[in-house]
């Protein structure tokens, strides 16, 4: 079972996107592009959905919140903060790209991880996309190759006391690849907050182009 209490929802409806709170979440809110069964939860994000605002591609991702609503921020230099998650990606959008999970900042479009799941020639990779600083342009690591679509993984974020950031994947029967890295300390003053969901990273196409991911584990901590 995965707790919807810590979370509020973006679905790419409305100009700007529709925010579900977090009670109205957690009581059960389903959609077409949310669903909750069994223990799992489903997203869909068709590439011509609504975006939020200033951002160029649409989404049906959670944002992390407090269980009362409000959104919850945090400095890494506070605790050690953790988002964990079992997933399988089952349809991408002809540009082959969702990002999957994500490290934001509350300040600013640029974000210091956004984990990427990316299709290309039959096969998936898991890639994180990285600014090490606020003024930093992106960087792409590849970490995992060879994730089928439908194949079930793992993924963990943690970004430490110190600053040091780390991504583990791990698909189902198979030993985890640890990538690892270093925030500058320009980030320290940033207030940070975890995401995860479907976002497509293509706005092109009609909504039987899509992202469609489904969770089966997805867990945030700070201690």
């Amino acid at each position: 079972m995965i707790d919807l209490n810590t979370w509020n929802l973006s679905i790419p409806v409305g100009e700007p996107a529709v925010t579900i709170s977090t009670p109205l979440l957690a009581n059960g809110y389903q959609d077409d592009y949310f669903k909750a069964d069994n223990g799992a939860i489903f997203f869909w994000a068709p590439v011509n959905g609504s975006t939020t605002k200033s951002a160029k591609y649409p989404r049906s991702e959670l944002r992390e919140t407090f269980a009362d609503g409000k959104l919850r921020n945090w400095k890494y230099n506070a605790a050690d903060n953790y988002l964990n998650a079992t997933l399988k990606v089952t349809q991408v959008p002809s540009v082959g790209k969702i990002v999957i999970g994500q490290v934001h900042n509350s300040d600013g479009d640029n974000p210091p991880l956004k984990l990427s799941y990316q299709y290309k020639s039959g096969t998936g990779s898991i890639v994180a996309i990285i600014r090490l600083k606020p003024t930093d342009t992106t960087t792409s690591v590849s970490i995992l190759k060879g994730v089928a679509l439908n194949q079930s993984f793992s993924y963990g974020i943690r970004v430490s006391k110190s600053g040091a950031m780390s991504v583990s994947v791990q698909p189902a029967g198979k030993a985890a690849t640890v990538w690892n890295a270093q925030l500058d300390s320009a980030w320290a003053p940033s207030p940070l907050y975890f995401k995860a969901g479907s976002y497509v990273q293509d706005n092109e196409g009609d909504n039987t182009e899509a992202g469609a991911v489904t969770f089966t584990a997805l867990q945030i901590k700070h201690i």
